[in-house]
């Protein structure tokens, strides 16, 4: 018997196992494992305990168990800058007084008061090692951003028949009164305008009360100078109201348009 003849029979005999397996799997419906059996007699998965879907939300991740505390304290956001890249940031937050300052993650902002992380429209802090939120308000709306569309598409009211032109509310103008910095740095919404990464303009939009507008600026304004000053860091931006007091001049962008006027603006 030869070499190639032994190893014919060796093929031959792997063949015909592997035909007789396919054999009895065909004529097994179940398995070679056992008797089928119902899950009758298993026992049933149990219902998660609805608690656990009110703390997930698959669009917006909390962390922890899943609880979102919004401060109490006195204080505003009006601008943040995310830096996913380092995971730190900065943000521009009005305290109880009504002063704006920037502050860096890691930088207290009152006693007791840490930032500790920046979003996208929101900040985190720790004020006494209790993790708490702020948002941005945005109460204002998007119209406000754009107004030549928003006056376009919303015309004033016209005045009744009977109601003689100069009964019609006038314009703020320089004889209403100056506002002092403290009104307009409470009443202002402000964010950075940027060209890459520098900053070239704060945009500032009201947001409660009328002190932008006796200020003399209209919402949407992008302010890139004061006193001749160009607005070009974080710093400038949140002290813009003190640097407006005493009637400072100002430059904004305005409908595309730069124009430059004094601002009605107080000590």
């Amino acid at each position: 018997m030869t070499v190639y003849s032994v190893m014919e029979i060796i093929l031959l005999s792997v063949l015909a196992v592997q035909c007789a397996r396919l054999v009895w799997a065909v004529l097994t419906p179940v398995g070679p494992l056992g008797d089928w059996r119902s899950d009758a007699g298993l026992p049933a998965l149990s219902t998660p305990d609805s608690g656990y879907f009110e703390t997930f939300d698959p669009f917006f991740r909390l962390e922890g168990d899943g609880t979102l505390v919004v401060t109490s304290l006195d204080i505003g956001l009006f601008g943040v800058r995310e830096d996913r890249a380092s995971g730190r940031g900065s943000a521009i937050i009005a305290l109880p007084n009504g002063e704006q300052n920037s502050y860096l993650v890691g930088e207290e902002i009152m006693p007791g008061v840490i930032l500790e992380s920046v979003g996208f429209d929101f900040v985190t802090i720790t004020r006494n090692g209790a993790r708490e939120q702020i948002f941005l308000d945005q109460s204002g709306g998007a119209t406000a951003t754009n107004p030549s569309s928003s006056s376009a598409s919303t015309p004033p009211p016209a005045p009744a028949a009977s109601q003689p032109a100069q009964a019609r509310p006038a314009a703020p103008s320089a004889s209403n009164g100056a506002v002092s910095a403290r009104d307009l740095a409470g009443g202002t919404q402000i964010s950075p305008r940027r060209e890459g990464n520098r900053l070239t303009g704060i945009i500032v939009q009201p947001t409660n009360g009328d002190a932008l507008t006796r200020a003399g600026f209209q919402p949407g304004d992008i302010i890139i100078s004061i006193n001749g000053q160009r607005i070009q860091d974080m710093e400038q931006a949140a002290g813009f109201a003190n640097q407006l007091a005493g009637n400072a001049e100002v430059q904004v962008e305005r409908g595309g348009d730069v124009t430059s006027f004094r601002a009605r603006v107080s000590q």
